[in-house]
């Protein structure tokens, strides 16, 4: 059986290089397209991939945002970030949201193919223009990030995604779409995070993001 690949990156030329690409080898399939985050959620949903190319910058729902969402929803599906950015602190953010692969948009093509059947596989695969910084890292820091003692490990999981969404401008009605919750069940996650975080306006919750190091701005949407 073709691996079932789902692309998922707002930049249209690069998806549709990607899907020539993949159809042209002969154990992969190409079933479906998104350009933007909330749009592959839903596609990942009816088509439970073996494999989602992910935008780690992404409108609407960053591809990080996107990770958990993806693994609740189908959790046979492996994730292969695809990033601009060779550093090594997006690669640790990638994997420690769940996914298995980390592959830089300069990389060739051959790379790219690797990621998908290593990941499909259920194994790790990272950039070989970052492996060797990342590798480095956790065989030899013991650094914790600012995030892990701060307020934010109070939250529950759904409130940390109800707050990811929130910073992202998301309405209640538009968070309860896309978690598949009442809006009435998203202002209670609201209620909560506002106590835990000690704030309940929108630009003081991205402020607070940024401060504490929950998520890098530069990987949002321009």
């Amino acid at each position: 059986m073709p691996i079932k690949v789902i692309i998922a990156d707002d930049h249209t030329l690069l998806r549709e290089g990607l899907k020539l690409l993949l159809e042209s080898q002969q154990d992969m399939t190409v079933v479906g397209e998104a350009d933007n985050g909330v749009v592959a959620l839903e596609q990942v949903r009816a088509a439970h991939p073996d494999v989602l190319l992910l935008d780690i910058a992404m409108p609407r729902m960053t591809g990080l945002e996107t990770i958990s969402l993806v693994q609740q929803t189908s959790p046979q599906t492996q994730i292969v970030m695809l990033s601009c950015y060779a550093k090594e602190a997006y690669v640790h953010q990638a994997l420690k949201a769940g996914a298995l692969g980390y592959v830089v948009k300069g990389d060739p093509s051959s790379e790219m193919l690797k990621a998908i059947r290593t990941v499909a596989k259920g194994q790790y695969f990272i950039s070989s223009q970052v492996h060797d910084a990342v590798i480095s890292s956790y065989l030899g820091s013991t650094r914790e990030s600012r995030a892990e003692h701060n307020e934010f490990n109070q939250l529950s999981d759904r409130e940390k995604q109800v707050f990811h969404l929130l910073i992202q401008g998301n309405s209640s009605i538009e968070i309860g779409n896309i978690l598949f919750i009442s809006p009435k069940t998203v202002d209670k996650h609201r209620s909560s995070i506002a106590r835990k975080i000690d704030t309940s306006n929108p630009v003081q919750m991205v402020q607070y993001a940024i401060r504490n190091g929950i998520f890098d701005p530069s990987v949002w949407e321009d």
